[in-house]
């Protein structure tokens, strides 16, 4: 694809069916869960993106037998009832955070000496949280780069494994809860019960609750005291036949949200409200502004509102979203106040800054909070290239307000391939 890409509006109210490939949260945990079974699971309707790629990568670098059937959306994983193949591996995993958190305790289940690196922004992700709470249950990881004032680990880091020991530990949640779902989707395959107290709220605990419905889907059950403390027995995951994998939700959101900016309906399939995903919530945000919602069992139908109205929305459970919002945000009859999103400016890219950065650029007033932003409505766009800071949320979200405006260019849209790489063929569907 061109290093930069013209949106052009759409002149009519939508009326569009649309079909957004399977979830990455949903893709990643199962690979996981799937690699850690005693037996061979079949994935269907599985994310073929940079994200699951590398994580597929990965587990075929540690030895285990994953084929990949990209044309049909499989994978077949054979697992190893916890036992990890190879003795020594050096695993890139680009910039997927998730691979990064769920992998850097998954390997301390292994026997021998790993290393996991990734792109340059994946060197600037925190993992000390998580690192901590593993060191806590005794488990050697460290890391291969000095940070700025030494305080932050992040990848690379070498992980020295003698399996997992199992005990208590701490874990902060308050900058990714995948540090979380990391520590409870290895520890089944820990020597002894392994207890979790955290320490901070916890952040995207949708998230979390995902985690443990597909660790419940794989046959583990886990002990908790709400999100506050965790118990999980040693135990094994069963291979399961045939898992299929939601539609992803936060990837549907750009779809919701676009009768809301350029009016019409659009039906997005294979997604339900009673997806464990927790960016289904973004629903709620939506409602709230006008729009009218309609469920069915396996599809989800959003309506142009008759008029559209600011929001003042708390989204720390459903961060991914927030950028969603922001390109609907403008087309408002008044602000709309986005809070509790702190922890969006260690993704991908500083996302709270690189909103507010990008809304400027085309004419809308926008204050940036630690915490978030608010954003005002806008009459007049300017014409501009918008910069996407190779962050797929910024290039799939900005891409709405050109449905509606003439003079929206997405910067390197290539890098929507990290987790929705036909984004721009199925957004032209709405056409």
């Amino acid at each position: 694809m061109n290093s930069s890409l013209k949106i052009n509006p759409i002149s009519h109210p939508l009326n569009a069916t649309v079909r957004v490939p399977g979830s990455k949260s949903l893709t990643n945990r199962a690979l996981l869960i799937a690699s850690l079974a005693n037996g061979t699971t079949y994935l269907i309707n599985a994310l073929f993106s940079d994200d699951s790629r590398y994580f597929a990568k990965a587990l075929q670098t540690l030895g285990f037998d994953v084929q990949l059937d990209e044309a049909n959306h499989s994978m077949t994983v054979t697992g190893m009832d916890g036992k990890i193949p190879s003795a020594k591996a050096e695993l890139f995993i680009g910039n997927a955070g998730t691979a990064a958190r769920f992998l850097s305790a998954f390997l301390t289940l292994g026997n021998g000496e790993y290393i996991l690196d990734g792109e340059p922004r994946m060197r600037e992700r925190p993992i000390g949280d998580l690192v901590e709470a593993l060191e806590e249950l005794g488990c050697d990881i460290q890391p291969l780069q000095k940070t700025e004032g030494g305080k932050q680990i992040c990848p690379p880091v070498k992980i020295t494994a003698t399996g997992l020991k199992g005990g208590k530990t701490k874990i902060a949640g308050d900058i990714s809860s995948q540090f979380l779902s990391a520590l409870l989707m290895t520890a089944p395959y820990a020597q002894s019960a392994i207890e979790i107290e955290l320490t901070t709220d916890l952040n995207s605990k949708p998230y979390v609750a995902m985690t443990i419905a597909i660790m419940k889907d794989f046959g583990v059950d886990i002990q908790r005291d709400q999100y506050s403390r965790f118990t999980i027995h040693p135990s094994s995951y069963l291979p399961l036949t045939n898992y299929p994998i939601e539609s992803d939700a936060s990837a549907a959101s750009y779809f919701f949200a676009a009768p809301a900016i350029c009016g019409g309906t659009v039906k997005v399939e294979n997604i339900s409200r009673k997806s464990v995903q927790g960016d289904i919530a973004f629903l709620d945000v939506l409602k709230q502004m006008g729009c009218k919602v309609e469920e069915a069992d396996n599809s989800i139908t959003v309506y142009s509102p008759s008029s559209l109205h600011g929001v003042d929305v708390d989204m720390r459970d459903i961060p991914d979203t927030a950028q969603t919002l922001a390109a609907v945000a403008p087309f408002a009859l008044s602000p709309t106040r986005i809070r509790g999103i702190a922890s969006a400016r260690v993704k991908e890219t500083d996302r709270v800054h690189a909103t507010c950065t990008e809304l400027k650029r085309l004419g809308v007033e926008v204050e940036e909070h630690e915490d978030g932003m608010t954003i005002y409505p806008c009459q007049t766009f300017k014409p501009a290239n918008v910069q996407t800071y190779n962050d797929h949320r910024m290039a799939m979200a900005f891409s709405l307000i050109g449905l509606r405006f003439d003079g929206v260019t997405i910067e390197n849209p290539s890098c929507v391939s990290k987790t929705f790489p036909d984004f721009f063929e199925v957004l032209d569907t709405l056409r």
